[in-house]
């Protein structure tokens, strides 16, 4: 009996060692993303992983998922094997160059990038879209204040509605 529930102590402690190498290739690439290191080099299974580990604060306060999606399709690339890394910088086609150059000469002007025509200066923003970028804690705050003037609305029309009744 000992000697198997040791074999199977074994077992299992090298089954989590063999799971915690697999994860600590999503980690690694996320350190080196926020250490400004290259990103080539892994599979994308790595950088799978990597995006479904990546923290909440790295992914808001860094373009670390950006960085790893841009290496992910680098990876992906006719070479294999692309950078991807802190500085490396996007291809640009000849088009794209020209139009980049253009681009100051043209004042504010429209221009025609990809398939639609982007007004510089003009953000089209919603409520949505506002609310949706608050922190958390800031959303619960101001769902709180609203829920208290309500109330407190609510509670004044009452109460005027009863002293006009009984006059």
């Amino acid at each position: 009996m000992r000697i198997g529930s040791a074999l199977a102590l074994a077992l299992s402690l090298l089954a989590c060692l063999a799971a915690t190498a697999g994860a600590d290739k999503g980690a690694k690439i996320i350190e080196r993303c926020t250490h400004g290191q290259s990103l080539s080099g892994f599979s994308q299974k790595d950088y799978r992983r990597a995006l479904a580990e990546l923290p909440t604060e790295v992914e808001e306060y860094s373009d670390c998922g950006n960085l790893i999606r841009r290496a992910q399709l680098a990876a992906l690339g006719p070479g294999g094997g692309g950078g991807g890394g802190g500085n490396t910088p996007t291809q640009v086609s000849p088009q794209e160059q020209r139009a980049i150059s253009r681009a100051p000469k043209s004042g504010g002007a429209p221009q025609s990038i990809g398939n639609q025509l982007v007004s510089p200066g003009v953000v089209h923003a919603s409520v949505s879209s506002a609310l949706s970028s608050l922190p958390d804690p800031l959303l619960a705050m101001l769902a709180l204040l609203v829920a208290c003037a309500l109330a407190l609305g609510g509670r004044s029309i009452y109460h005027g509605v009863r002293a006009w009744r009984t006059d």
